[in-house]
């Protein structure tokens, strides 16, 4: 693939697009929580969309970040040589971004986010601050450490499901529910497919680096599973909408499972190599259609 160092595609390239839906998505359910239950308490005045807008790009260009960061440590260290690897191409390995201009962007992205989160001040309190600060540093602390001690996993959970979802309702609230927890909670095992999917591809490599991921403890096999059951569990939880009037919430993501099955046939045929990328693509849309299936359950209960 020709493209030109440091050039507009490079930068769009790096900033992984397809990997944008996993932060999207449980702002946009945190929003859809917080919009009917204010609906159903007839203060949909109180609901404010410049907070809503503020917590979505906030979420996605913390992404970018955390995709620049991942991209500019993994070529450092080495573990994105061109040879071994199998998953999509990064740019800083392949030249299209030199290191000197990804510091930099990394550096750009990082005050970006923070000048974005930081109005949210204004709406959730001085806390904003605090959670703030924890998605920053714990961006760095993914690809430098936790990683590769099997605690990705546990991230995802906690920053692609709790934290944005909760404190998306929060500033909508300024409270935070039991059935939002556990609509948090299910978000986030949606999305820690695709980290699962992505570490079963690279669990190998991941091995000779030392890379201790969770696939790599537990094997093949139980990964697999585990991706399977991260669906199912996910779906199930969602009788928490049930419990709470929201009828097609619940039945809705069904639709999602069923694509979720399909994928998960389709990474026990190919079980390893390049070809798994399909899965990875399949992953992001089946989160997004997870998501659409929540949000739109809940606007139109």
């Amino acid at each position: 693939m020709e493209v030109k160092r440091n050039s507009l595609r490079a930068w769009l390239l790096a900033a992984r697009p397809k990997t944008l839906t996993g932060a999207a998505v449980p702002v946009l359910i945190g929003l859809a929580l917080a919009f009917t239950d204010l609906r159903g308490l007839q203060a949909l005045d109180a609901f404010s969309w410049t907070a809503a807008l503020l917590c979505l790009l906030f979420a996605e260009v913390m992404q970018v970040d955390a995709n620049f960061v991942n991209d500019f440590i993994d070529y450092v260290r080495g573990n994105d040589d061109a040879a071994r690897r199998l998953g999509p191409l990064r740019a800083c390995t392949q030249g299209w971004v030199s290191a000197e201009a990804m510091k930099k962007a990394i550096a750009l992205t990082t005050v970006l986010a923070c000048l974005v989160g930081l109005p949210l001040v204004l709406y959730g309190g001085l806390e904003m601050i605090l959670v703030g600060a924890f998605c920053v540093v714990f961006c760095f602390l993914y690809t430098t450490h936790l990683s590769y001690m099997g605690l990705g996993d546990v991230l995802v959970l906690l920053f692609f499901g709790v934290v944005p979802v909760c404190v998306t309702y929060y500033i909508q609230l300024h409270t935070v529910t039991w059935q939002v927890f556990l609509a948090s909670v299910a978000c986030g095992l949606v999305v820690d497919g695709l980290l699962v999917v992505n570490n079963y591809r690279d669990r190998d490599n991941d091995r000779e680096d030392g890379k201790l991921t969770l696939v790599v403890r537990i094997g093949a096999g139980n990964a697999r599973m585990l991706y399977l059951l991260l669906g199912v569990a996910a779906t199930l939880t969602g009788v928490v909408f049930l419990l709470n009037g929201h009828v097609l919430a619940f039945v809705l993501p069904f639709v999602y499972l069923v694509f979720h099955f399909c994928t998960y046939l389709k990474m026990v045929r190919i079980h390893k190599g390049r070809e798994l990328n399909v899965c990875l693509g399949e992953t992001a849309r089946n989160i997004l259609i997870y998501g659409v299936c929540v949000v739109v359950g809940l606007l139109v209960s």
